[in-house]
């Protein structure tokens, strides 16, 4: 995106694109994907919101829907269980590097150290995983923030309450609508990296609602690894999975609007939250809790991916 549009095009300064990255940090919903929608609104818009977000997200959902439909349709042929015996137990050594580099960057002294074993435990004994992203940013306000801080990063993190309530006391017999209001707090609460969002379903859909087997969540953290555009396009697959090409629909709309909405509320206001020095330290907290969850996911499909020597 820096290359495009900071070099080629010239449509921002690279000080701004800089201000812009740092601010997707400080939100919840997947970083690149609202750099293409912001770069859109900025360019033309509403309509050019709708249009940067809606480019970057479709390639590659249509791909993780195609692969959806041939893994249901084949997936039982031996070549195809033969390719994912070989793919699962790479995707979690991929896991645990992505655990490696972001505890390098995220986990930077003794406290926030402590915080993440903390969080390690309370998800590996089956903490909701949105609890401990909500509970893990108010310690980091509490401790590299002013005393007024948590009632202030508890307003940060607002957007994604009203979704996750709702949610909680869903009925698991609507398939369709569990899969919408699942996805919609998945989008609303994720923060860094995209693979927070298998934590969330090897929780909510696998051990609780039984959409999904564990075989089925490692294969679609495999699609999402090999397929271009971010992460979170393995909703789509996830959606087919669950309930066909509806489900996939439902899902992938579900889980990306959080974005549109986070970034149509604070349109050029973004950039300015860079220096925001409440949200740094909220965010301090989160990352050392995103970095315990992935570990979590990586340590609960250990058994399933790698059977044999």
């Amino acid at each position: 995106m820096e290359t495009e549009v900071v070099h080629k095009r010239k449509w921002i300064t690279r000080e701004y694109f800089m201000d812009m990255l740092s601010a997707t940090n400080l939100v919840p919903g997947p970083n690149a994907t609202e750099m293409a929608i912001h770069i859109g609104y900025l360019r033309a818009g509403w309509p050019g919101l709708l249009a940067g977000g809606a480019a970057f997200i479709l390639p590659a959902a249509l791909i993780s829907g195609a692969l959806a439909w041939a893994y249901v349709t084949y997936g039982s042929l031996p070549q195809a269980g033969a390719l994912f015996y070989g793919i699962n137990p790479t995707i979690i050594a991929i896991i645990l590097a992505a655990t490696y580099r972001l505890g390098k960057s995220a986990i930077k002294d003794w406290k926030l150290a402590l915080l993440a074993a903390l969080c390690l435990a309370a998800s590996l004994l089956g903490a909701d995983q949105a609890v401990i992203l909500v509970g893990a940013g108010l310690a980091g306000a509490l401790l590299y923030a002013r005393p007024q801080a948590p009632r202030a990063a508890m307003l940060a993190f607002a957007p994604g309450l009203p979704i996750t309530l709702p949610f909680a006391a869903l009925a698991a017999d609507d398939r369709l609508v569990g899969l919408g209001l699942f996805f919609l707090k998945v989008g609303a609460l994720i923060f860094g990296s995209g693979m927070v969002l298998f934590a969330f379903i090897q929780q909510d859909v696998v051990n609780r609602l039984g959409w999904l087997t564990q075989r089925q969540l490692v294969d679609a953290i495999a699609v999402g690894q090999m397929t271009p555009g971010p992460v979170l396009s393995s909703a789509t697959f996830i959606g087919y999975l669950v309930s066909g090409w509806s489900g996939a629909v439902v899902a992938t709309v579900a889980v990306f609007l959080p974005s549109f909405f986070i970034t149509a509320l604070l349109g050029k206001y973004l950039p300015k939250m860079r220096n925001w020095s409440l949200g740094q330290a909220f965010l301090k907290g989160v990352n050392a809790a995103v970095v315990a969850l992935i570990l979590a996911v990586a340590i609960g499909l250990a058994r399933t991916s790698v059977p044999d020597v």
